[in-house]
């Protein structure tokens, strides 16, 4: 349609004929026009819409907003009519990309979508597809989209595996989140100081404290002073705006700081709230005692900034009674110990077991037709028809009813739990060395004498802030050698992941890490909460239970002490 002088796009529009027959109504529903650098807003009827404002979409002339195609039902066959006349060629490769890393039916719909959305909002073609406008729809969609699987950002992973973004930005939306890691300002003010001035002075403390220490123990150190520490004094004295604890408030915040009261619900739904002993009450005692300290300590090299807070400490050395803490720490631990010894043999049983069984019933379910009955791991079942014919997924189920599993993801999750039981319970090292084991950390050594070949295990840097060198003997080689075959697949190396540092809330650089798994269109690293999951989830199987008759439970530290 081409406007004449001085006439709208609302005139050239009724006057054109293509709002006869009472289609359109201006008072009933927002849409966008667009043409050139100017805009104009209409209004459609949403129940008549169909076939004529798909077409016009498709062709660009107009571009609705983002939160109307995200929000509305219609039109249905956005997609399909994008891929049809707008750009064929991009949504091939697009559909292309979703059957060699197949995921769920509806989670690739909901990304086809989703690019059609942004290129129906923005115009062009998927190839003009920007960071900013991905970001732009998932800000959208978490505003306007109720249901969570709506708000996937696995658009965003096919753009990019595409190669619209190009290779410099960021494989994932989590590796763009900018703010994992907080200020000193933003740890403080979570914990509503009303005293200013005490807020100012904590925020400088902890800045002074930033340089030494890694993020977690920040976050930590701002929850002690400003939460667990001057909050509750706040809270018990209103008004209080001085460090000068007289022995009775003092008294009183030892006492709270000893207990901590959990909340729960009963089966009815009524609140239940216990009080128990915190086990870092000594810590949070330390941290306070440092904190008077430090100021103490600063006043006489600054004493217009730090001399008026340097007042008498109210934790005397001898309230802190690290050695005690230390001697019931390592007695609790040495009981975990006592209990966990004689059953490690069980539990490295099972996990082999699993993943031997695991592995037989997905090979035969692969090599059975979907129908059809299959006996493989001591068990019967029958192949679930899915409606995906190359997913990666192998869906089973018992011939006499029940849900259905999935095998492929009950071998994955059995062969990651034996893994990480024999590399931890052979090598003892902490779980945050395990999750950053790479290819790179296998080495060999050739003795001097002999010429023998020795291999080892590099261990980077972690707590002690020192790297070591483990000599791998034949069992562990056995296990690294499985894990590499199993990361490699059909390729010729490790591919490279971003992993997530937990203690400095970063993204490493890509690397080839060990642990690592395939999902959908990148690979992830196989992080140390997925273990310590991995692990429950082995130990349930086995039905071990401790003295306490309670089930048994084995965090991956366990295994350090178990080595030493």
């Amino acid at each position: 349609l081409v406007a004449q002088p001085g006439e709208s796009w609302q005139q050239r529009w009724l006057a054109s004929g293509a709002a006869s027959n009472g289609r359109v109504d201006w008072r009933s529903f927002p849409i966008r026009w667009r043409k050139a650098t100017t805009a104009w807003d209409c209004r459609f009827d949403a129940t008549v819409l169909g076939t004529g404002l798909l077409s016009l979409i498709c062709a660009d002339v107009i571009r609705p907003d983002l939160p109307w195609l995200l929000s509305t039902a219609t039109p249905k066959r956005l997609a399909i009519e994008m891929a049809r006349t707008r750009d064929p060629a991009g949504f091939a490769d697009l559909a292309a990309h979703s059957e060699a890393n197949p995921v769920g039916e509806s989670t690739t719909r909901v990304a086809i979508h989703r690019v059609a959305a942004l290129i129906a909002a923005k115009g062009g073609v998927v190839a003009d597809i920007t960071v900013g406008d991905a970001l732009e729809l998932l800000g959208v969609a978490a505003d306007v989209c109720e249901v969570p699987h709506y708000k996937s950002p696995y658009f965003y992973q096919l753009l990019h595996a595409l190669g619209v973004f190009g290779d410099a930005v960021a494989p994932t939306v989590r590796a763009l989140d900018g703010q994992r890691q907080l200020s000193v300002e933003q740890l403080i003010d979570r914990c509503d100081i009303q005293c200013q001035p005490v807020r100012d002075l904590l925020v400088d403390y902890l800045r002074e404290r930033q340089i030494r220490i890694d993020h977690v123990s920040l976050v930590r150190l701002a929850d002690t002073l400003g939460r667990l520490f001057w909050r509750d004094l706040e809270i018990h004295h209103p008004g209080i705006d001085s460090l000068r604890l007289t022995a009775p408030v003092a008294g009183a915040w030892k006492q709270r700081i000893a207990t901590k009261t959990t909340r729960s619900k009963a089966a009815d739904g009524s609140p239940i709230e216990v009080s128990r002993p915190r086990h870092s009450a000594t810590n949070a005692l330390s941290a306070v005692r440092a904190f008077y300290l430090d100021i103490a300590q600063a006043a006489t090299d600054d004493p217009a900034r730090w001399g008026p807070w340097a007042v008498p400490c109210p934790i005397k050395a001898g309230e802190v009674a690290h050695r005690k803490e230390a001697a019931r720490r390592k007695s609790r631990m040495d009981q975990r110990t006592r209990e966990r010894l004689p059953v490690l043999p069980t539990l490295t049983a099972a996990v082999h077991t699993q993943r031997t069984a695991t592995a037989d019933r997905l090979a035969a379910a692969k090599a059975t037709r979907p129908g059809e009955v299959f006996t493989a791991g001591g068990q019967r079942l029958r192949r679930v028809l899915t409606t995906r014919a190359h997913g990666a997924n192998i869906w089973a189920q018992d011939p006499a009813g029940g849900r259905r599993r999935n095998l492929a993801l009950e071998e994955h999750r059995a062969f990651w739990a034996w893994a990480a039981v024999e590399v931890l319970r052979h090598s003892g090292i902490r779980v945050e060395e395990l999750t950053e084991l790479t290819h790179s950390s296998l080495v060999q050594y050739r003795l001097p004498t002999t010429g023998e070949l020795v291999p080892l295990l590099h261990i980077v840097p972690s707590k002690t802030d020192a790297e070591r060198l483990l000599v791998i003997n034949p069992e562990l080689a056995d296990v690294l050698s499985a894990i590499v075959t199993r990361v490699r697949g059909d390729t010729a190396a490790i591919p490279l992941v971003a992993a997530y540092d937990y203690h400095e809330r970063v993204f490493n650089p890509p690397r080839p890490i060990l642990f690592q798994r395939h999902i959908g269109t990148e690979n992830r690293p196989v992080n140390a909460p997925a273990i310590r999951k991995l692990l429950d989830a082995a130990l349930t199987a086995t039905g071990l239970r401790g003295t306490d008759g309670q089930p048994l439970r084995f965090v991956p530290h366990d295994f350090r002490r178990l080595f030493i």
